[in-house]
Order: structure tokens, then C-alpha cells, then sequence
């Protein structure tokens, strides 16, 4: 760690142990509250993750040296003349394990006002420090797209196996900066495998909470890493959301012929995309598995049977010779009742 970094974070002591030994390295998703944060979908996928799994700190950043008060006054509570409490912004990263126990890394809290290069930089360093297979980060960005449609999650990245056969834009985009893209920038330098992830909000939901943003955010991050995530909780959220949703648009005439005029536009850009990017996997569509991975897939199952017909006396071939020794009758007899 150097001087500059004893400034950023502090370390937890003792620190708890982020990944596996060798046998796995973890991966770390960043969610930080910023401006690219439409639905609230960034910051519902951090505190889902927190709420639902067991988590421990690993870094504490450092507010004063991020964090400009003036631009972001927490909030402060006042009761019978006293200040009661005061809202905590706390910018940490954590390790968390998923619902079959394994590691990986959550960044999250308020994104920094200041020193986003030598925060990039620290950043680099825990991934570094830590051996992080892979780094996915989270955004979620206002769209003209309709809330009767799958939403959708597009990718970015220099990683292959992260951005895969998920929906990506063509040619190029110009969008404003982030300190999350500014640590993407730092560890492609590095030669660091990573990706980000963008969920199209609807804009007319964008300033309100849109689980159905966080719930595609986590699920990409599921497909990309293997790693498993509670979303039950978060389909009862959706299903509240859109009763409420289809109630305003059938009451509304010209909120109908928005939707309607959405509904077009989008279908029309889907089929486009379809023709130009065949292979892709569309909104809605669930990831068809490779042949390399059904192949894979049938080769444990075949395992799984002699493992259990091992365990049963029976041999590998499925006969019943083992069977029939074992009654002390000529294999094929059927043996004499008791």
C-alpha cells in the first residue's frame, strides 16, 4: 500500500478471506450510486446483495478524501431539539458469498466527487491485491423504451466471455464519464478482464425505483460469472411495479399511444438487430447453453449414475450379475423366496 493509498482506504484487520486458494478467484461487481443510476437500479442491486448474503468489509474508502459535501448533504435527523442521526455514506468494498458459498467482491456506495484517477488507481490495486478473475460494472441509463417489453441489459468490454452473445451497440457511442468507467479505462490498461453492464430503463419510470432493472442487472451478472443470487424477492417488486404500471397506461389515453409509439420503435430496432447479429441472445430469451456445454452437462450425468450404481454393488454397465452373486444364485435365476 502506499502513502497516497493510506489516505484512500484502510483495510479491514483481520482481513476475511476473499476467495478460495487457487482453485478460484473471485469476481468484483461494482454498483456505486452516481448520475448513471436510472430506476435505481445500481443502487438496488448493491443493497440487495448486502440485505439477502452474508458480507464482510475488506476496504473502507476514505469520505474526506472523495466525498464533496456541498453536492451531496447526507441526510440529517432532528428530534426534540437534538440531532438524532445523520445519514451514512460509506463507499467500501466488500466480500460477499452466494447462495452456493462462493466469493466474490461487491464496490459500492456513493460514487466520489474528487480524485477519480487515483481512486481508479486504488481500485486497481485491491483487484490486484485480491486476484479478481474478472470486474463487471453496473449501470442503469434512461431509454425510449416501453415497460411492456423485456428490458434490456446491452454490454460492453474486453472480455469475450462477459459480453458474449448479450445485446451490444454498433459503431460508437459517446456517453459522459463515471468514476466506474474511469476504473474500467485503468484496469484494461493493466490487462484486467472486464465489462460493464447497462440496463435501458424506461425514461418515464427513470426517477422512480424499477426493480425490473436491478432483477436483468443481477441475472446478466449470474450468466457472465456463475454466480448464484436470491432474485425471488425481487420478482414480487416487479409484478407490484407493473400492475401499477398497466394501470396508469389503461388510464390514460395519451400515455396509451406513448407505450404504443415505444412498442413500435422497439420491435423494429430488436428485428433489426436480429437480422445483423443472428447468433445473438435477445431480450427476454434465455441463454442457450453451448455444445460444449451440454456435452459437458451429459458427461456428469453419466457419472452421476455410475457413482450411484457403484455405491449400489451394481457394476458400471447397469447389470444385475453383482445382484444375483450376492443371493448366491446363478446370474438370471431368480433367487428362492425366504
Amino acid at each position: 500500500m502506499t502513502q497516497n493509498d493510506r489516505h484512500m482506504y484502510e483495510l479491514e484487520y483481520p482481513a476475511p478471506a476473499v476467495g478460495e486458494g487457487a482453485s478460484h478467484r473471485p469476481t468484483l461487481v461494482i454498483a456505486m450510486q452516481g448520475y448513471a443510476d436510472a430506476g435505481h437500479a445500481v443502487e438496488g442491486a448493491a443493497d440487495h446483495l448486502k440485505a439477502a448474503l452474508e458480507s464482510h468489509p475488506v476496504a473502507t474508502f476514505s469520505n474526506d478524501e472523495l466525498i464533496d459535501y456541498r453536492s451531496r448533504r447526507p441526510t440529517v435527523t432532528m428530534a426534540q431539539h437534538e440531532i438524532t442521526n445523520m445519514e451514512s455514506l460509506q463507499l467500501d468494498m466488500r466480500v460477499l458469498r452466494d447462495e452456493e458459498g462462493t466469493s466474490f467482491l461487491l464496490l459500492s456506495g456513493p460514487e466520489p466527487d474528487l480524485r477519480w484517477e487515483a481512486f481508479s488507481d486504488a481500485v486497481a490495486d485491491l483487484v490486484e491485491r485480491f486476484d479478481v478473475d474478472k470486474t463487471i460494472c453496473l449501470y442503469a441509463a434512461p431509454m425510449g423504451a416501453p415497460h411492456t417489453r423485456p428490458l434490456v441489459v446491452s454490454a460492453h468490454g474486453n472480455d469475450r466471455d462477459l459480453v458474449g452473445a448479450m445485446y451490444t451497440f454498433d459503431g460508437m457511442v459517446t456517453v459522459p464519464g463515471s468514476a466506474a468507467i474511469m476504473i474500467e479505462r485503468v484496469l484494461h490498461g493493466r490487462g484486467r478482464s472486464v465489462a460493464g453492464y447497462t440496463a435501458h430503463v424506461p425514461h418515464y419510470v427513470a426517477a422512480s425505483p424499477y426493480p425490473h432493472a436491478t432483477y436483468q442487472l443481477l441475472q446478466s451478472v449470474s450468466d457472465a460469472s456463475g454466480l448464484s443470487f436470491p432474485l425471488r424477492a425481487l420478482e414480487g417488486d416487479m409484478q407490484r411495479v407493473a400492475r401499477q404500471l398497466a394501470e396508469q397506461t389503461a388510464d390514460s389515453e395519451e400515455i396509451s399511444q406513448v407505450v404504443a409509439a415505444l412498442e413500435q420503435h422497439y420491435d423494429r430496432e430488436m428485428e433489426d438487430y436480429r437480422e445483423r447479429h443472428p447468433n445473438a441472445m435477445m431480450p427476454g430469451e434465455a441463454q442457450t447453453p453451448s455444445g460444449e456445454e451440454i456435452g459437458e452437462a451429459f458427461e456428469n450425468f453419466l457419472a452421476a449414475i455410475e457413482d450411484r450404481d457403484r455405491n449400489r454393488g451394481l457394476p458400471s454397465d447397469g447389470s444385475t450379475d453383482t445382484l444375483d452373486d450376492a443371493n448366491g444364485d446363478e446370474p438370471g435365476e431368480p433367487s428362492e423366496p425366504s
